[in-house]
């Protein structure tokens, strides 16, 4: 199964990337090694030295460079060899990495895979709601031994929480939500709205609601190639407008690590003005969150990889049902898109 290239990618959380400090991880099989130049710009460098291929990570900074941990070579964050300490100090033409382009933006570190001329931030999402100017940012990390798509089918098919998390995220209405897929160039939407329910009591909690009073429920879900996806999850007593309930933004966002591994961020916002008491309400929805997403997701994704093997997923011929509208759709444009990179590098 083939990248996505022409994307953007999160590498990490902006909190990940510190000061003086060295931060490895893979991305789309490729490891990388990402600093932050004394201006407080990121950079990232592919992780392998060009002279005898040692991982630059476990080198060590100076000033903006990396010092290659073997024989000293070092690098610019543009990936050019800035320093050669042996010999006249003469620079090999050839002694230069490659260098990704990379923008911090809305607590998140984004990174460009394929070609670096057509690196345009703004298409970046529209991941506002997680600005740290206006938002406080409950941010959180897993990290999931199963494909990134699997990952994305879960958050656009939100039937499953009647069953995976009964007790956590779902109830008995979910299966019988209205739904509705709608598209937007290549930006998929997911639509899920529940009549008359009775939520999980932490829920109501977060939704200002008086626990047990039967909700409409809503969570819709913004699909972005290759993996963003943002939540809005909301609900009011039965039959009130939707404006007068309170609506959460809940960022999911994947990358992935290999074929069968992947890289998760999610997170809880609330707004600055709210002060210390939105950080708490933050900080403890996120934990909450993070229970199902550990204990009940990952473990049925994981299996359902192990289950999968090597094999692609549409050659199995899944069943699909009413539920599945949103993942096929966004599987379908990510293909294409997939397809269309492919036929425009052959010669």
């Amino acid at each position: 199964m083939a990248y996505l290239r022409n994307a953007w990618y999160v590498a990490a959380w902006d909190e990940e990337i510190k000061a003086q400090v060295l931060f490895s991880r893979r991305l789309l099989d490729e490891p990388l090694v990402f600093f932050r130049e004394q201006s407080g710009q990121v950079k990232a460098l592919a992780d392998r030295c060009p002279h005898r291929f040692a991982p630059l990570s476990k080198g060590i900074l100076c000033d903006d460079s990396v010092r290659c941990p073997y024989h000293g070579l070092e690098f610019g964050g543009d990936g050019q060899c800035t320093r050669n300490p042996h010999g006249n100090g003469a620079i090999p033409k050839a002694a230069q990495v490659r260098a990704y382009p990379v923008v911090e933006k809305n607590s998140v570190i984004w990174i460009w895979m394929g070609e670096a001329s057509q690196a345009d931030e703004s298409l970046i999402p529209d991941f506002s709601c997680m600005d740290p100017q206006r938002f406080y940012v409950a941010k959180r990390y897993l990290h999931a031994r199963a494909n990134y798509v699997l990952e994305s089918d879960n958050i656009l098919d939100l039937s499953h929480i009647q069953y995976l998390h009964p007790s956590t995220l779902g109830s008995a209405d979910v299966s019988s939500a209205i739904t509705k897929v709608e598209q937007e160039g290549t930006t998929v939407w997911s639509y899920r709205q529940t009549v008359n329910e009775i939520m999980p009591a932490f829920l109501y909690e977060a939704m200002g609601i008086a626990p047990d009073t039967p909700v409409d429920r809503w969570t819709d879900v913004r699909w972005n190639a290759p993996a963003s996806m943002l939540l809005l999850a909301g609900a009011v007593p039965t039959g009130r407008p939707r404006s007068e309930g309170r609506e959460t933004a809940l960022p999911h966002l994947f990358t992935p690590e290999t074929q069968t591994t992947t890289h998760y961020w999610f997170s809880f916002p609330m707004p600055v003005e709210m002060g210390e008491m939105g950080k708490q309400i933050a900080e403890g929805q996120a934990s909450a969150l993070a229970v199902p997403f550990t204990e009940e997701d990952l473990p049925m994704l994981e299996a359902q990889q192990r289950a999968m093997g090597d094999s692609d997923f549409w050659s199995l011929k899944p069943v699909l049902l009413p539920g599945d509208a949103g993942a096929v759709r966004a599987r379908r444009v990510l293909d294409g898109l997939i397809a269309q990179e492919l036929e425009g590098v052959r010669p």
